[in-house]
């Protein structure tokens, strides 16, 4: 009899001890539901249209952003060309997928901007379906808001973005805001250097063995040997805005 109050201790001790345990299971079991219930995996889109992946994002509780447009020639306009993240991803509810659209092969012939008033060449540009990229402003001998240079060049074929990138005359009291890189793939080594002192940047050279062109086989031409001296790369690429402080780094043939 004196043993009673001690085993009706214990019972009642086991009983919350797994009352206990059980409340701690149940609080483990909904904070992995609550974390893991708001994770969904990122499906491949490429390929698909802009409508069918906002489609599949959406009901998945994601957010579709069509941040960049390029021209392609494997992918059908309007398709999706490239997606971040990657598919397969992990990522919670209402994360934001960036991808690009492509706007199939290129269509549209480059217009000539150079002589041209900016405002003018903006609107040429947009008549036929492109549109100004990076603008970079020089003092120079011609009139204010002149088109100097442009890049891609007019009539350039496969580019893969609808922007044009133009170098405007600036004020003759203004201080230039930047450049637009030249392409200087071609040129002798000392002509590029000139060019780019000529505006006020740095340049370093490094020479490099040039590659062997395949010989032809009858069906096509080989190219042409890449002469000793000869920039074969360049770094920022054409078309980059640079400052006069950056360095431009120029690889050239042996």
């Amino acid at each position: 009899m004196r043993t009673r109050p001690f085993v009706n201790f214990f019972q009642v001790g086991s009983l919350v001890m797994l009352l206990v345990v059980a409340a701690l299971l149940a609080a483990i079991a909904t904070m992995h539901f609550a974390i893991h219930g708001a994770e969904v995996q990122v499906p491949a889109l490429k390929g698909m249209t802009v409508a069918e992946a906002r489609s599949q994002t959406s009901g998945l509780g994601l957010d579709l952003d069509v941040d960049n447009r390029y021209y392609s020639g494997d992918v059908a306009q309007g398709h999706i060309l490239t997606q971040s993240p990657a598919p397969g991803t992990v990522v919670r509810r209402e994360w934001r997928v960036r991808v690009s659209e492509s706007l199939g092969p290129q269509k549209v012939e480059v217009p000539e901007t150079v002589g041209r008033d900016e405002r003018v060449a903006a609107l040429e540009l947009r008549r036929v379906g492109l549109e100004v990229g990076v603008t970079a402003r020089l003092p120079s001998g011609a009139a204010e808001g002149t088109v100097l240079a442009q890049d891609p060049p007019a009539h350039a074929q496969g580019i893969a973005r609808p922007s044009i990138n133009l170098l405007v005359a600036a004020s003759s009291d203004d201080a230039p805001d930047g450049f637009v890189m030249p392409d200087l793939a071609g040129l002798p080594v000392v002509s590029a250097q000139a060019e780019l002192t000529r505006v006020g940047i740095q340049s370093a050279a490094k020479f490099m063995d040039a590659p062997v062109a395949p010989i032809g086989n009858g069906d096509a031409l080989s190219k042409p040997p890449v002469k000793p001296g000869a920039v074969m790369a360049q770094w920022p690429p054409a078309g980059a805005r640079v400052q006069q402080s950056d360095l431009v780094k120029l690889t050239v043939a042996k």
